[in-house]
């Protein structure tokens, strides 16, 4: 890959901008639905340095065919997939995109068969049921350094690519701030008919499986219970529990980091900000991430593309796009108005649990949520 081309996308994500990015339209990326559009948002609008870590012409040249399983939507990372492909002559990527349960539940019915080389896809829990499957091969070292320890799988065969974290955001002309403890929004009564969740979203279903995991069942229904008892309102998706907070429609609500962020970017000063749980499944840090599938034609080839994910320029482009993600990589930062990794207090889980849904999707319909 030549220098030129490298710089043309430093440029493109940096210093002129990225063009706003639509939402996912449902599936399981859990990237919302659009609404408020944060416009062009690039490096340097945000006073971005140019970022650090290994930039993409540092890596081997990509070259053949990947055929990309993304259960991440078109309109949050199509722009950087098309860039790889563009960006190497010799190389053809097809990008197959849908929710990671129905990829998932295509690559069993494939079975040795599946064209499949890389599996990209929103959360470590779908990564974990790849894995879980026997479907994923080792990485190696060379993908696994590039990453932040807390991003890597413990066995070495997936890794995160970007992060997020739980969080309640609130309305700051209504409250100063919120509880520290998961467990006190059911009995708090500044949260009566004034609190919303999204009950079929996949990210508010992994923040109720981690809190299951981490507390058992009988005293995540109590939760759950509780707060159907303070009228909690349901949304279709995390993106507009963020928005009505800003609406000043609800006082709070449960929403992955970047929704919030989102909506700080669209509009001018909203009465928004972001309260954050400590050591509980409110405060679960989880991973988008990828893995090399074990039909891969050419696994080497789909471990570089893997390194590209994690390259100076992908990083920067998962921080300032649409997503306003952690970064995987230390050497390039969030978003200034974001807490630090180190500052964030998340509970110690392993995030591979959270793969299994089922007895949460249970849950859930027994308390009358789905």
């Amino acid at each position: 890959m030549s220098d030129w081309s490298r710089r043309r996308f430093v440029v493109s994500t940096g210093a002129v901008g990225l063009t706003g990015l639509t939402g996912c339209l449902g599936g399981d990326d859990g990237d919302g639905d659009g609404g408020d559009e944060p416009g062009q948002v690039g490096s340097g609008r945000l006073g971005r340095d140019p970022p650090g870590g290994t930039p993409i012409a540092d890596l081997p040249d990509l070259s053949g065919e990947i055929d990309l399983y993304s259960g991440r939507g078109q309109p949050l990372v199509g722009e950087l997939i098309d860039f790889l492909d563009s960006a190497y002559p010799d190389l053809t990527i097809t990008p197959r995109y849908d929710s990671a349960n129905n990829l998932l539940g295509r690559l069993d019915n494939e079975g040795d068969n599946s064209p499949a080389d890389v599996f990209f896809t929103v959360n470590a829990g779908a990564l974990g049921a790849l894995n879980d499957r026997g479907r994923a091969l080792e990485l190696g070292d060379e993908v696994l350094s590039m990453a932040r320890e807390r991003f890597r799988a413990p066995d070495g065969r997936w890794v995160g690519t970007s992060g997020r974290v739980r969080t309640v955001p609130y309305d700051t002309e209504t409250l100063d701030g919120v509880p520290e403890d998961v467990f006190a929004y059911p009995d708090d009564e500044r949260f009566q008919d004034a609190v919303g969740w999204a009950p079929t979203y996949s990210s508010f279903q992994a923040f109720v499986t981690a809190m299951r995991v981490l507390n058992g069942r009988d005293r995540t229904r109590g939760w759950l219970e509780g707060m159907i008892a303070q009228g909690a309102e349901e949304y279709n998706d995390e993106f507009l529990v963020a928005q009505a907070v800003a609406d000043g429609d609800l006082v709070a609500g449960f929403t992955n980091h970047y929704y919030v962020q989102r909506v700080i970017e669209a509009r001018d000063d909203p009465p928004i900000a972001t309260g954050n749980t400590t050591n509980d499944a409110g405060s679960v840090f989880n991973v988008a991430g990828a893995a090399v599938v074990d039909t891969a034609s050419d696994p080497d080839t789909a471990r570089t593309f893997v390194r590209h994910l994690l390259s100076a320029e992908a990083q920067e482009y998962f921080v300032v796009s649409r997503t306003f993600e952690y970064p995987a990589i230390p050497e390039v930062d969030p978003l200034d108005r974001l807490p630090s990794l180190e500052e964030l207090d998340p509970p110690d889980v392993d995030l591979t649990r959270l793969s299994n849904l089922e007895p949460t999707i249970d849950l859930l319909r027994d308390v009358g949520l789905l």
